[in-house]
């Protein structure tokens, strides 16, 4: 039989106070991750994608998405967690400010899909709380992706799976009702370097700046063009749904900054989305970007910021940086590619 989270954890977490709280922290996620699921299965009112308020990043909550934000928090509130950030609350929720972790969290990505029944999700990130950050403990949050302690995202699709990483490589598990918890699915994930495969929403190509154009051209062109290959794209705008894809068979997923009013830093947020989905990314020997620059590096302004992001396949991602610094320098682009459009006649 697959070996349990609850051995990984054991395993991996470390017997340290730190460790051990980090541990029982992402059991009370799998915790509320299962509450979410039957809720969603159930159907009735909470998993309907009627329309409400706004949320602090502007997007229309859903009523499960309210419902999956106090699932989790409620979570936190049996954790050892300082401060709760969510994207459904406009300001970060001080729980015990002495405790030693922070939880950021979008409770319910891709909530959008839930009438079209795609595959939505909870991603999240840990971090730790120093005493720098005693005197206000929602600064804990905006510390880098560099400083995160654990990070992973759940799938409530055909299965409810749950990929994470406590800092030691990317690993899958699936709830198993039969078990009554989560066991290993994929032993250790590793993102292929090379890629024939990409995801970005095309219907944006004429907002794009001219090297992320160029960057798909390429593509798009094919055997004939300067990869010398052809490439498929998939797109399925749910991020957590593009990502997983990308842990089991390769790709890159592409979602930044455009000319459209509101989106010059693209639409995904740094803390809670760009920062644990690049955490697990880098884990399974991937690579992060905002199109040019490391996300795990890059220090937040504030706790709903938003990023350009890039990840996926190491070599795809470090050859977008490539263009976006200077496409002409591409060695193997003719001249033909650096003029034409495969969109445009």
């Amino acid at each position: 039989m697959s070996s349990s989270l609850d051995a990984h954890l054991g395993s991996e977490c470390g017997s340290d106070p730190i460790g051990r709280q980090v541990a029982d922290t992402i059991r009370q996620l799998c915790a509320a991750s299962i509450k979410l699921r039957n809720t969603i299965i159930a159907g009735g009112v909470e998993a309907r994608s009627g329309g409400g308020d706004t949320n602090a990043g502007g997007d229309v909550q859903k009523p499960l998405d309210i419902v999956a934000d106090q699932m989790f928090l409620d979570a936190a509130k049996a954790s050892a967690i300082a401060v709760y950030g969510s994207e459904e609350q406009d300001a970060a929720v001080v729980i015990d400010p002495a405790a030693p972790l922070a939880l950021a969290i979008d409770p319910l990505d891709g909530s959008s899909n839930i009438d079209t029944n795609v595959s939505i999700g909870t991603i999240f990130s840990l971090l730790p709380v120093g005493e720098e950050h005693r005197s206000d403990p929602t600064s804990a949050l905006l510390q880098p992706g560099n400083r995160q302690l654990a990070a992973g995202f759940f799938i409530y699709g055909p299965q409810l799976l749950l990929v994470l990483s406590v800092g030691k490589g990317t690993r899958v598990f699936l709830f198993s009702p039969s078990f009554g918890g989560f066991v290993e699915h994929i032993g250790s994930v590793a993102i292929p370097e090379e890629t024939s495969e990409f995801a970005t929403n095309a219907a944006n190509y004429r907002h794009w700046d001219p090297q992320i154009r160029s960057y798909i051209d390429d593509c798009l062109a094919g055997e004939e063009g300067p990869r010398e290959r052809n490439f498929n794209m998939r797109w399925i705008a749910s991020m957590v749904a593009d990502c997983y894809r990308i842990f089991v068979r390769g790709g890159i997923f592409l979602y930044l900054g455009d000319g459209r009013k509101g989106y010059t830093e693209g639409r995904l947020r740094l803390v809670y989305e760009a920062n644990p989905v690049a955490f697990c990314v880098e884990q399974a020997g991937g690579a992060a970007t905002d199109g040019s620059s490391r996300i795990l590096d890059i220090v937040p302004r504030d706790l709903h910021a938003r990023t350009p992001l890039v990840f996926g396949s190491k070599h795809e991602v470090d050859r977008v940086a490539r263009y976006v610094a200077d496409p002409s320098a591409l060695t193997d682009r003719s001249p033909l590619f650096g003029k034409r459009s495969l969109f445009r006649t």
